[in-house]
């Protein structure tokens, strides 16, 4: 797929592996998201921030139809991967879903042994071959630093391990699958800080291989793993740039409002 260079001042060369243009959502007659226009770097983390309900994590998933799911949803405008429309007539959402992973708030691994919990997607996807399956396992834990916790007790299952360790039990079985994009849904917010340290640094060592869209409350998290930043208010984007100057010499009042603790 084709990607699109992109020269701003501030990433003087960025390729963009998701855009949106005019991206809006609907909740039956509520307007939940208002024509975004974002540009999402590859192999970048791009944070978006601010105030609860103000519609960045309905935004988040719509970045992989998620919104699909969702009775009395609509979304209009485009959203392209590569430079595709990924809600054109003609493509399907589970491939989608293959191509821009999630994870979500909360972890929600399955009543199944940790082994059948990472290879859960490929299964789906048609993968039989046993030692296929078991390379591709193993491969997404240690991507997710969870192998070495979990290579003895592969079959035990993964209801049993630490809040943590489910959470990046979770992004080993989106890693499985091998997708580009992978969108994080307040990954952190349940877990205790020495855990968030580690899904903090586990972050920045996945960005060398994927772009990661993670959608977080906590503002210095944020500016710890992200390399740009998008502030969201009642449903808007009021303004998205490089994450230290967004943090530093914000260009919109909001922002930097919200940024100081003056709402939010």
């Amino acid at each position: 797929m084709p990607a699109h260079p992109r020269s701003s001042p501030e990433l003087p060369l960025v390729v963009v592996k998701m855009r949106t243009r005019g991206l809006s959502v609907f909740y039956g007659e509520k307007q939940a998201v208002h024509e975004v226009d974002l540009d999402v770097g590859g192999n970048q983390v791009t944070a978006l921030i601010g105030p609860s309900g103000c519609g960045k994590s309905t935004f988040l998933r719509s970045l992989n139809r998620m919104n699909d799911t969702v009775d009395g949803v609509r979304v209009t405008g485009e959203v392209e991967l590569d430079g595709r429309p990924i809600y054109a007539p003609d493509v399907d959402p589970v491939v989608v879903r293959r191509h821009v992973g999630m994870v979500f708030q909360r972890s929600n691994p399955f009543p199944k042994s940790i082994f059948d919990n990472v290879a859960y997607g490929l299964r789906i996807g048609g993968m039989k071959d046993k030692a296929e399956l078991a390379i591709r396992v193993e491969k997404a834990l240690r991507h997710a630093a969870l192998w070495d916790e979990a290579k003895d007790r592969l079959h035990d299952s993964g209801l049993g391990l630490s809040g943590g360790q489910q959470q990046r039990l979770c992004i080993a079985r989106a890693l499985a699958v091998e997708p580009e994009v992978l969108l994080m849904d307040e990954p952190a917010s349940a877990l205790d800080p020495i855990a968030t340290a580690r899904l903090e640094d586990l972050i920045s060592e996945l960005r060398e291989h994927l772009t990661i869209v993670i959608v977080t409350h906590n503002m210095q998290q944020a500016a710890r793993v992200s390399q740009r930043t998008a502030f969201f208010y009642m449903g808007k984007l009021i303004e998205v740039g490089e994450t230290q100057r967004m943090f530093t010499r914000p260009g919109e009042q909001a922002t930097e409002d919200y940024i100081s603790g003056r709402f939010g």
